[in-house]
């Protein structure tokens, strides 16, 4: 996690100060400040996070919506299978979709 400076920032002007709010005649409000690189970086993660999570919805959303015929059960199934561990083994920044 990612330490956060408490700053306040006048609704007005924009201006920034820490740790306490200024004397003058401006309205502010309290913000939080965290590092340009950790934001992005958990900007980075959560966009990767969110393509894995839409990669693995359409396969079960597959696998809800499939309905092999009596004598193929088993080859879906199969076929199913090897889906899933092929999104489950691959990066998730990088995974095919199914």
């Amino acid at each position: 996690m990612t330490d956060r400076i408490e700053a306040w920032q006048c609704v007005g002007c924009g201006r920034i100060e820490a740790p306490q709010t200024c004397i003058g005649v401006c309205r502010d409000r309290r913000i939080h400040l965290v590092d340009a690189g950790a934001h992005e970086a958990a900007l980075a993660a959560l966009q990767s996070a969110t393509a894995q999570a839409q990669r693995l919805e359409a396969l079960v959303r597959q696998l809800a919506l499939t309905t092999p015929r009596d004598d193929a059960w088993e080859r879906t199934y199969r076929a199913l299978q090897l889906q899933a561990r092929t999104l489950l083994e691959a990066p998730a920044d990088s995974a095919p979709a199914p």
